[in-house]
């Protein structure tokens, strides 16, 4: 993960899912405002499981890439066995990558076997994805007080968020707000890995004072002076806020177009049933006239049968 390659792909990643559960909720809440139930992920209308498949196979590629084609010997183990220094980062990022594929995996026997604790559970175990790759890049063993160690501090406030959200929609599964925020943070975390494989391994998006160097098998950014690195921390500082604002702008007026989108739609439908429901009454007061209008000329003629001349002859 320790290069432009390895944030931008798996940022993508994030960055496709989350806005695809924030497509999804904002127009499940616009046709259905009260009966709204949020869901942990969404089936597609040919195959039912491709956001989990889609998963697995991103967490597949990225623990092969980490473990095994990234290495220069293509495996990660030293020859005695056991796990070298500049290594420790790529079981780092590779166990974070098993955990999302063990979350996805269950989902889809969650889903075949539908148990009463179904959703719970799914959930649940999007928490403890959420967990495991916050605990992680919070005891990362790359630098934490570089340039590089920013940026990691400050995703950890988009996973921390995720986390949450996901622990609170067990609870709270009717909370559009909670499944709002949850799908902006999965959105932020993708946009924040990209800017950091872009900002950290493009020389020419360097700070100012700053250089990579390269440091047990991977590059790293270092700067000249602690005044150096503090002006690029900063800048990262900056860096965050505005893609937060950017995130936030965007995802609202997603959620403004939408909401106009599919409550024209609901409107018409509602005013087309109830176009039908006036066209099947008016046919029934038809109806009920011409039955009124028969019935008066049936009695009226039994009426007339039974005042008829009586035969005198007979008589």
């Amino acid at each position: 993960m320790g290069t432009l390659v390895g944030h931008v792909a798996p940022g993508f990643g994030f960055f496709i899912i989350g806005l695809w559960h924030l497509l999804n909720h904002i127009k499940n809440h616009a046709i259905n405002p009260k009966s709204y139930t949020s869901l942990p992920w969404f089936p597609t209308s040919k195959i039912r499981y491709l956001e989990l498949i889609l998963i697995m196979a991103g967490c597949t590629m990225s623990i092969a890439m980490e473990l095994f084609i990234g290495p220069d010997r293509h495996q990660p183990l030293d020859r005695d066995g056991t796990i070298p220094s500049n290594h420790l980062h790529n079981f780092e990022h590779s166990s974070i990558s098993i955990t999302l594929f063990m979350y996805a995996a269950f989902s889809i026997v969650l889903d075949k076997i539908a148990p009463p604790a179904q959703y719970g559970l799914t959930h649940l175990l999007g928490s403890i994805a959420f967990g495991q790759q916050l605990l992680l890049f919070h005891l990362h063993s790359t630098d934490h007080m570089g340039v590089e160690g920013q940026y990691h501090w400050l995703l950890q406030i988009a996973i921390f968020i995720s986390l949450v959200t996901t622990l609170l929609d067990i609870n709270y599964p009717k909370s559009f707000l909670n499944s709002f925020a949850r799908s902006v943070s999965i959105m932020f975390q993708g946009v924040w890995l990209m800017v950091m494989g872009f900002m950290l391994w493009t020389p020419q998006f360097i700070a100012k004072g700053c250089f990579m160097n390269l440091e047990e098998g991977h590059k790293v950014v270092r700067c000249h002076g602690e005044k150096a690195l503090e002006r690029a921390k900063s800048l990262v500082n900056i860096q965050f806020s505005w893609y937060f604002v950017g995130v936030t702008i965007f995802s609202l007026s997603l959620y403004l177009i939408m909401i106009k989108l599919y409550s024209k739609k609901v409107e018409y439908q509602s005013l087309k049933n109830f176009e039908e429901q006036e066209e099947d009454n008016e046919d029934d007061v038809e109806a009920q006239k011409k039955r009124k209008l028969e019935e008066p000329r049936s009695t009226f003629l039994q009426m007339g049968k039974s005042f008829a001349p009586m035969d005198m002859e007979s008589s």
